[in-house]
């Protein structure tokens, strides 16, 4: 049977039991003696709906009619209990969903749960349960920079410009998050401060000549110190000095002094550079004369053991015949003496008679020395010892002595 063939047709926008308008204007017709109302024409009938019916009809279905129709009330909320599962299961499904989250290689996740720090997240896909638990990404990978300047007062009572940057990054996420207010404005202070302390414990023309590395050095280890203490989880990784000038009044005084200075070391490295050159040279001449000298030790030593080994050998010779070897010896060195000399001695029919003749004048030279001569004497070098070939016996002269003088005199 049809919706409009039931015998309990109803208002889908009424209460319970209500009857259509056509209905009842039906039921009207029929029953004699009842005054009919005037059906409202279609003008009226497209007119706006009224708000506050469609309110009540919606509080109705929702449950929150009148006191007096709780039946009708319990009937029209049956829909929505069937309805209140599918919605819960469909709001977990979004719930459960919504709590997936990413977090990248360089990353930690600091995970909060109701604001308190519960644990850290590591690169992957996690999930956490919304509206419950709070994620933070935090970059431990990436370098910071941060840059301080100003004009700070030095030892001795002068004032320099000064420029630092401090290169960073996180260590520990979760202190980096709780420990401190404002990790990165805490370390430029901590930078300001470390600075300002080096500055005032040196003299201005080490800060602007040769205290440039000690500044850096001595800035970075204060500065180790101090957030060490705040305990930011922070890690400094490097420590750049800028630049540190005077005040502008006074930059072209400074920039003499420090020309000085300059010309100074230069100076001192072109010693140092000629000295190295030269300390080898040196060294190299000493070691010549050392060489020299032993030569010439082993040289006069071989010369007396060969005048030894010579004297030696002729000892014998000597006892045997000491007039004749006595004679010989006279006449080898007479041989040696009168080799260099530039006269020519002659001694006549009598013995008493010598004649010396100047050959060198005779000549219309100058006495010189020859070239030989001068080499000689200017680098004495000593001839190797010969060794003289042992003489024949000598017999005993037969001879007078008038022959052996003559034959002496026929030698000159």
């Amino acid at each position: 049977m049809s919706w409009n063939e039931s015998g309990n047709q109803q208002d889908p926008w009424g209460r319970p039991g209500q009857k259509k308008p056509e209905q009842e204007q039906g039921s009207n017709q029929g029953q004699p003696g009842q005054q009919q109302e005037p059906q409202p024409n279609k003008q009226t009938e497209q007119g706006p709906p009224d708000l506050e019916d469609v309110f009540n009809n919606l509080m109705k279905k929702m449950g929150g009619g009148n006191k007096g129709d709780q039946g009708s009330s319990n009937q029209s909320g049956l829909p929505f209990g069937k309805l209140l599962p599918i919605a819960a299961v469909i709001g977990a499904v979004v719930w459960a969903v919504s709590g997936f989250y990413t977090i990248q290689e360089a990353e930690r996740g600091v995970v909060t749960r109701f604001g308190q720090l519960n644990s850290i997240q590591m690169p992957g896909l996690n999930w956490k349960p919304t509206f419950i638990d709070e994620v933070t990404p935090v970059n431990i990978e990436r370098v910071q920079e941060l840059r301080t300047n100003g004009s700070m007062l030095t030892q001795d009572e002068n004032m320099v410009l000064v420029e630092m940057t401090v290169q960073y990054r996180v260590e520990d996420a979760a202190k980096y998050l709780f420990s401190v207010t404002r990790p990165d404005d805490s370390l430029k202070q901590a930078t300001d401060s470390a600075l300002r302390y080096v500055i005032g414990h040196m003299t201005m023309d080490d800060i602007l000549t040769t205290g440039r590395a000690v500044v850096r050095e001595r800035t970075w280890n204060a500065l180790r110190d101090i957030i060490k203490n705040y305990d930011m989880g922070l890690m400094v990784t490097d420590v750049n000095f800028q630049y540190a000038r005077p005040p502008e009044e006074v930059k072209a005084a400074f920039d003499d002094a420090i020309k000085a200075q300059e010309d100074e070391q230069r100076l001192i490295r072109e010693a140092e550079a000629y000295a190295r050159g030269q300390e080898p040279i040196a060294r190299g001449q000493a070691q010549r004369v050392l060489e020299q000298a032993n030569a010439y030790k082993e040289q006069v030593v071989l010369n007396a053991q060969g005048e030894v080994e010579r004297f030696t050998k002729l000892l014998p010779e000597y006892k045997a015949a000491p007039q004749v070897t006595r004679e010989r010896l006279y006449i080898q060195a007479m041989e040696k003496v009168m080799k260099n000399t530039p006269k020519l001695m002659m001694d006549g029919a009598n013995a008493n008679n010598l004649a010396v003749l100047p050959i060198d004048k005779l000549m219309g030279k100058q006495a010189q020395q020859p070239v030989e001569l001068q080499q000689k004497f200017a680098n004495p070098v000593v001839a190797q010892p010969q060794i003289q070939p042992q003489p024949a016996p000598v017999q005993q002269p037969t001879q007078s002595v008038e022959q052996t003088e003559s034959t002496r005199k026929g030698r000159f």
